[in-house]
């Protein structure tokens, strides 16, 4: 075997993957992100990557946190956006907020695309505060896989929201509230249900003083989109 053919190889290996690094500065609040990505072709990346944080009071590395499939594009400035959340156009491979409403900051990772329709699936962290790191969390990530993306947070009402559809003509927005101790807990669901084609039938329920209420209405099509 000729040795002197494998060490440029190498080399160069390194050199490609170095290429696709990124650092982002006001991502966070808290942190300076360092994401380093498997590959990058055109303004698509994708692939394994690690994504550092640095604290920025001493930017010394906080945590390192890991994906599968970080994919993302990249911007006018040849970078990936953060906390950007479209239902139907770009999500950012990092999103960072509150998402327990504790008070402290979270992060959701970009990990494949498994949620509705193939859309973008994530990773949630929530920031524990005894063992001073982040934490995947099991509720939150099924939320950012089981519905069209990642979910949105209401942090006026404390209100996390996801929205899920059936083709063309069916959709369903719900909300959670996150109880201490107990995790998420339901208390909105909106249904629109336009399958029978000139009507929409819409079900509203709600969660109020400890017991579901469910008003049912049914509007023609043409006005009710006309509305929305």
């Amino acid at each position: 075997m000729n040795h002197k053919l494998i060490f440029p190889m190498i080399l160069l290996g390194n050199l490609y993957f170095s290429q696709n690094q990124f650092e982002l500065k006001e991502a966070s609040k808290n942190y300076d992100v360092k994401i380093n990505v498997e590959h990058c072709e055109g303004e698509e990346c994708g692939g394994k990557a690690s994504i550092d944080l640095l604290d920025k009071k001493n930017s010394k590395k906080f945590q390192t946190l890991r994906s599968d499939d970080l994919n993302f594009y990249l911007n006018k400035d040849q970078m990936p956006t953060a906390n950007i959340i479209q239902l139907y156009n770009e999500q950012s491979p990092l999103i960072f907020d509150d998402f327990n409403f504790d008070g402290t900051e979270d992060v959701a990772i970009r990990n494949g695309s498994e949620s509705g329709y193939g859309g973008p699936s994530y990773d949630v962290y929530v920031f524990n505060s005894t063992r001073k790191q982040f934490v995947p969390s099991e509720e939150l990530t099924a939320l950012a896989h089981d519905n069209l993306g990642m979910f949105n947070t209401d942090s006026e009402r404390k209100r996390l929201i996801t929205y899920s559809k059936s083709g063309c003509c069916w959709h369903l927005t719900t909300e959670y509230t996150v109880l201490p101790q107990r995790g998420l807990f339901k208390v909105y669901e909106l249904e629109e249900d336009a399958t029978g084609g000139d009507k929409v039938k819409v079900t509203k329920k709600e969660f109020i003083n400890d017991k579901w209420i469910t008003n049912i209405k049914t509007y023609p099509t043409s006005e009710y989109y006309k509305e929305k």
